[in-house]
């Protein structure tokens, strides 16, 4: 049977009655953040690729506002991806980002240049040029204000009506408008955590354009309870079931829908943590009278991950492993003919272009771009379109646990892409002492509620060390931890340097095979929150 996913409509079902806001998207790696702080807003809104926004379309969506994204391309070139001209004289306020300034100017008769030493990616200032801008209303408040940029083309001469209302050191342009039309254009990223006040600024870009906000979590729990039904039917549905506050809420919220023609499955794959697999299927079946299948399949993921030390190759093989384990227990669910999974935006983004966009593909995620392409079940993914803090959130209008909702999320394909290179038995083992200490000493200090995540790494490189007398030639062990809203953009956790010190103290008196211990201090971008 050809792998059945439900159609990527940005929400669970379109909702005409709704005042609609347009996102135009140029493929860039955060344009979903923009739908999802206009949800903060209570905003309905849509995102529809750049390819498929025609004049015709832009009439029958007759958009309240529109934003046009960030994305890869550079407007320089002759085939850069563009709005349709008739967007300019719908008379509704249009907001571009970074891409989306660039292609403004273009077509409206500015210059945008190739970077030339002008390039700006991460943490920038932007300071005010002078005059008053409605979109900026409570802005400047401290002279200057903190964004994200991540651009390499920049605006080189403005459009006529425009004027520049903020620069930053390598964006002359950072802010312009054309307040007379409510054109409205950043080089930096309102939507990302990290640009503090972006949500202040896209609240006066949606007051300017009069919405009044009327969506809300509450809403989408009903709008997904009723999509899982029309889409089951009086079929039965399993659910993959890992323990982390995604696949909970897509096994509770399933079971709302479909009450005793749901069954859970937890596929202990040998990657795991230490003591997780008793964990997870204690408190699961403590809280909740859904049916509970624990599958212990770890002597089949090992042998298949033997000797595989490319990380797409991990993910894709630890992919197909599930959808074969979960049709085998599909029958001891009454046979069922669905599957149901915490599928998380993030995890689509990074994987394939969510909306049929020009977006660039970072890394396959084992429950996305990992599956199949023929499977015997038919997937439902109620969470494929929300991010983790949304889904935090409908965990608790679903009244979950805080135990579920609070737990630092755990990647599927689990230790296998906390252990780059070649996975061994001895490997995995040395790893998940190393994590539990690290996690130890993160609740022993009364951190863990303050990050968003936070593992071990085991290194595929060794390094030479004194123990006693005695030289050593051992494991190198990294310790991850960011902070973070949404999982789209991270920084790392700022441990004191006495933290980092006792807890590589533990981690090399009480793990024998590790020698040497760091703390990655990336951000995302440029890095990914795991290291494969």
């Amino acid at each position: 049977m050809p792998l059945a996913r439900p159609a990527p409509a940005p929400y669970a079902a379109a909702m005409t009655q709704h005042q609609r806001l347009l996102i135009i998207d140029f493929g860039s790696q955060v344009t979903q953040l923009i739908a999802r702080r206009l949800r903060e807003l209570h905003v309905y809104c849509e995102i529809h690729p750049c390819q498929k926004v025609t004049a015709g379309f832009l009439a029958d969506f007759a958009p309240r506002a529109v934003i046009l994204s960030g994305g890869p391309a550079s407007v320089t070139e002759p085939d850069a991806p563009r709005p349709p001209r008739e967007l300019f004289t719908l008379g509704v306020p249009v907001l571009g980002i970074c891409y989306g300034q660039q292609v403004m100017m273009q077509m409206l008769g500015g210059r945008v240049e190739r970077g030339t030493g002008t390039a700006e990616f991460g943490r920038a200032f932007v300071e005010p040029a002078g005059g008053d801008l409605d979109l900026l209303e409570g802005w400047f408040t401290e002279g200057r204000e903190q964004v994200w940029m991540s651009h390499g083309d920049h605006v080189s001469a403005l459009a006529p009506g425009f004027s520049v209302f903020g620069t930053s050191p390598n964006a002359p342009f950072a802010i312009t408008a054309d307040p007379a039309r409510h054109f409205y254009a950043v080089q930096f990223h309102p939507e990302v955590h990290h640009t503090p006040k972006g949500t202040r600024l896209l609240e006066n870009f949606v007051r300017i354009a009069g919405f009044t906000g009327d969506w809300t979590m509450a809403s989408y729990r009903d709008e997904a309870i009723a999509k899982i039904r029309a889409q089951v039917g009086e079929g039965r549905v399993i659910c993959g079931l890992s323990g982390g506050v995604d696949s909970s809420v897509a096994a509770v919220l399933s079971h709302e829908a479909i009450g005793e023609r749901l069954a859970c499955v937890f596929v202990d794959h040998g990657l795991l943590r230490q003591g997780e697999a008793e964990e997870v299927v204690s408190m699961f079946r403590d809280h909740y009278n859904i049916p509970l299948i624990h599958a212990d399949e770890s002597e089949l993921f090992l042998g298949a991950l033997e000797g595989v030390s490319d990380p797409e190759e991990k993910r894709k093989t630890i992919g197909r492993l599930f959808i074969d384990v979960f049709q085998k227990h599909a029958a001891e669910a009454g046979g069922a003919e669905f599957l149901a999974q915490g599928t998380l935006y993030p995890d689509v983004i990074e994987s394939v272009s969510f909306s049929g966009g020009p977006s660039v593909t970072i890394k396959s995620h084992h429950n996305v771009g990992g599956l199949p392409e023929k499977m015997g079940l038919k997937l439902v993914e109620p969470l494929r379109e929300l991010f983790k803090d949304e889904v935090r959130a409908l965990g608790r209008e679903l009244g979950l646990p805080q135990s579920f909702i609070g737990r630092h999320p755990f990647p599927g394909p689990g230790l296998a892409i906390r252990c780059p290179g070649e996975i061994t038995r001895e490997k995995l083992d040395i790893l998940r002492r190393a994590d539990a200490v690290y996690i130890d000493q993160i609740r022993r200090h009364g951190l863990y509620d303050e990050i968003w995540q936070a593992f071990a790494v085991l290194l595929p490189v060794r390094s030479v060390g004194v123990m006693g007398d005695g030289r050593t030639y051992d494991h190198v062990c990294a310790l991850r931890a960011v902070t973070s809203v949404d999982g789209m953009t991270a920084d790392y956790y700022p441990f004191s340097h006495e933290f980092l010190s006792e807890t590589a103290t533990r981690i090399i008196n009480e793990v024998a095979g590790i020698n040497r211990v760091v703390y990655d201090c990336t951000s995302k971008p440029p890095g990914t929150i795991e290291w494969e």
